[in-house]
């Protein structure tokens, strides 16, 4: 699918674009019994693994800081008591799955390299784009805890900037249940902050810019199952906690530029085993 010369005018002043029906409910519905299998089979590590928007830096192990060429899971905040045990379901407490289910799960790698989606990528402008990462996201019922508004730059950092994020709607998303919202315009303000791996260990954010997200003018991007947002990795945006009894699944991909540079104390890295690849 390539973006018309409207809707390319469009992401360039709005920093977002949403794509209706891009994938089907069949697809959907694949990718979400495949997660669903992949979580079935995952034994819990407890509390070590969970994630936090809010306090990401104070938990950011190992086993978060290792997961950019690996399959792992981590859980909602609030989603353990006092003791350490789960107070609900693994599967209705997990936050998501991460970070490289596109290069080492069949399904979703699949559902990741479809020729529509390459067609897309390259009509971005994208000559020889990579496949940095990859999440399945759950906003479990009740739990799903607030993302705070961020750009993804932040945590996939290249040079020149070349990111794009690609957030599939796996299930309707609306206010009640989290879906996204976004500051139309705001990735012409610039990086913020970084996400950047510590010299003592465990990882930090550096300011580059303290002052606040004008969040009074975000947009509200309710959209229906097979919807897909296109993301400029500049764009502020976030989503509220989950208040429904329904979930809002999601998936994610973030692509870049082969000839962008990486650096090497960005958070997420990746092996010589696994080295990043493109469409194909």
């Amino acid at each position: 699918m390539k973006l018309t010369a409207q809707q390319l005018t469009d992401y360039e002043c709005q920093g977002f674009l949403v794509l209706e029906n891009f994938v089907s409910a069949a697809a959907c519905d694949e990718l979400q019994s495949r997660a669903a299998q992949l979580v079935a089979d995952f034994e819990p590590h407890g509390a070590a693994a969970i994630f936090s928007t809010r306090e990401q830096q104070r938990k950011s192990d190992d086993y978060f800081l290792e997961s950019g060429d690996k399959i792992r899971f981590f859980f909602e905040e609030q989603a353990f008591d006092e003791a350490g045990h789960l107070r609900r379901s693994k599967e209705q407490s997990l936050n998501k799955i991460g970070h490289a289910l596109h290069d080492l799960d069949p399904v979703f790698d699949n559902f990741s390299r479809t020729p529509a989606l390459q067609e897309l990528v390259a009509s971005l402008g994208y000559a020889k784009p990579l496949l940095l990462q990859s999440m399945y996201i759950f906003k479990p019922p009740n739990l799903g805890g607030e993302v705070t508004c961020h750009q993804d730059a932040t945590f996939l950092y290249t040079e020149p900037m070349s990111l794009t994020g690609l957030w599939f709607a796996l299930e309707d998303a609306n206010r009640d249940n989290g879906c996204l919202w976004a500051l139309a315009g705001g990735h012409r303000s610039g990086l913020k902050a970084r996400f950047v791996r510590a010299s003592a260990g465990g990882a930090k954010f550096i300011k580059l810019d303290e002052s606040p997200w004008p969040v009074n003018k975000l947009t509200c991007l309710e959209v229906a199952k097979g919807t897909l947002i296109l993301l400029h990795g500049l764009l502020p945006h976030l989503s509220y906690a989950n208040t429904s009894a329904r979930s809002r699944h999601a998936y994610t991909l973030h692509i870049s530029a082969s000839d962008s540079a990486y650096p090497p104390e960005n958070w997420l890295q990746r092996s010589a085993a696994l080295p990043w690849r493109g469409f194909s």
